[in-house]
């Protein structure tokens, strides 16, 4: 009989959504980010210079704190989960027929019968009692375990691919007017990433281009507002 579980799991998108989460957050902050500070520098500048400086000291301590915060955060949720998991551990050699009760009430509560449920909770707690009430009682499975290395270096990476987009506009197109440039090339970048993230995530193209269409341009606007409250006029 084949073996179709490889198959089985590659249909399913949930399995890409915690470094797809990561990779789409730090290319959307990489673009809106460094196209801001390249919005507002090259308003308030006649030279390429300071904007391409900018640019790049933008995209670099970007990048940086961007893997650094994603790193802290998820090793902080990893430290959670592993409390939770030695804490279980405990709880199965203190009181295991408690815990047993426990893992039936579950999955009776699931919709099986109360006899079924106990039946599964034994039969599940001499397979890996440990792992049954990882996965059923605390929530925690592989899907949804995050990994702090990759979460950081998909963030970092993004940031930085999302970054250079802008940086590129700046280097290459003309400076007159390079703010409208920046804001309509940086418009076009962001709905190539919702149509991107859409297919990678099996989720509707249409919805993520209005999400991040809106989002980005609100974001780049009040970044315009606020440059222009301070006397940096981007109109």
């Amino acid at each position: 009989m084949e073996d179709h579980t490889d198959d089985y799991l590659a249909s399913h998108y949930i399995h890409k959504s915690n470094w797809l989460r990561a990779a789409v957050l730090g290319a959307n902050d990489g673009i809106l980010s460094t196209a801001s500070i390249a919005i507002g520098v090259s308003a308030a500048s006649h030279f390429r210079e300071p904007i391409v400086l900018a640019t790049v000291a933008g995209l670099v301590a970007g990048a940086l704190s961007m893997a650094a915060g994603e790193y802290v955060s998820v090793s902080s949720q990893t430290d959670v989960e592993k409390a939770d998991i030695e804490r279980e551990a405990q709880e199965l050699l203190d009181m295991p027929e408690i815990e047993l009760q426990r893992l039936a009430e579950i999955y009776e509560n699931r919709g099986l019968k109360k006899e079924t449920a106990l039946l599964v909770a034994k039969e599940l707690t001499e397979h890996d009692a440990l792992g049954a009430h990882v996965r059923d009682e605390l929530g925690i499975n592989e899907i949804s375990q995050a990994n702090p290395i990759q979460a950081a270096l998909a963030s970092g990476a993004s940031f930085t691919l999302g970054g250079l987009l802008p940086l590129l506009v700046t280097l290459f197109l003309p400076l007159k007017n390079m703010e409208y440039s920046l804001y309509a090339f940086a418009l076009m970048f962001l709905i190539l990433l919702g149509v991107i993230a859409a297919k990678t995530g099996g989720s509707s193209i249409q919805k993520a281009i209005i999400r991040i269409t809106f989002w980005g341009t609100a974001a780049m606007g009040l970044t315009a507002l606020v440059g222009y409250l301070f006397g940096v006029n981007v109109a």
